[in-house]
């Protein structure tokens, strides 16, 4: 049973009028095994806590913990973290011209795990991975993301996912730009990941759609870098039906 706890965490950005505190003391403890979706209105922190977890330089911690079973994640670099067991699906993926999706999926399996995956099983797994998120094979051989639709690029993120199997996931608006299917589909993939690995999920996302799908345990509204009131699936339906205007008010 793997761990991730935040404790009291302050992160600010700089900007053009200097040092802006985004996140205000925020505390959440998520679990092998559990969903904790993120909710709330735009600018209220969501993205600024998925980037400070995963150590985008961008975003200073003034203050508090992150600990993974109890080691101090914010001394660690990103991909100490990730190596550690922390995954990042990010709303907008970038795109790596002249590396390919095999040659990536592989290299960081094997920064992962500390060795080359055995060559066979590893293209049998890469293979059945791509085959349930409706990946074409031919995927494998193009440019990471490049050219890729949006839809493309997140089922590309499940893919790393299920392939790199991390203690802690936390997915950044991965619903954002999905039709139906698509959004169908890449939720699948999480779950099956969750199951295969007992996977902790951070899910971070405005809307309830992708709730349907992926049955949170927890949901926590973030207003102003707070955690402004905290729930079963039962609040998501609430916001869904009265948004955040109570909050704001």
């Amino acid at each position: 049973m793997a761990i991730l706890e935040i404790k009291n965490l302050h992160v600010s950005v700089e900007t053009e009028a200097g040092s802006k505190e985004i996140l205000r003391g925020v505390d959440l403890t998520i679990r092998s095994g559990e969903t904790h979706a993120i909710m709330g209105p735009n600018g209220s922190g969501k993205s600024t806590l998925a980037y400070s977890i995963a150590g985008h330089p961008k975003y200073e911690v003034t203050e508090g913990e992150i600990l993974l079973d109890g080691e101090n994640v914010l001394e660690m670099s990103p991909d100490e973290r990730a190596r550690a067991g922390l995954f990042l699906a990010m709303q907008y993926p970038v795109e790596i011209p002249g590396i390919s999706v095999s040659n990536f999926l592989r290299t960081a399996k094997t920064a992962i795990d500390g060795e080359a995956p055995a060559l066979r099983p590893w293209i049998k797994e890469v293979k059945e991975a791509m085959t349930n998120l409706r990946m074409d094979a031919a995927f494998s051989e193009r440019n990471v993301n490049e050219g890729f639709s949006g839809g493309e690029k997140k089922r590309h993120e499940i893919l790393q996912l299920e392939l790199l199997k991390p203690a802690f996931a936390v997915l950044d608006e991965t619903d954002s730009g999905l039709d139906v299917d698509a959004l169908k589909i890449v939720s699948e993939g999480v779950n099956r990941a969750q199951e295969a690995n007992n996977l902790g999920v951070l899910l971070i996302t405005h809307y309830t759609r992708i709730l349907k799908y992926i049955k949170p345990d927890f949901v926590h509204v973030f207003v102003a870098g707070k955690v402004a009131e905290e729930g079963g699936p039962e609040l998501a339906d609430r916001l869904e039906a009265e948004g955040y205007d109570r909050y704001l008010s």
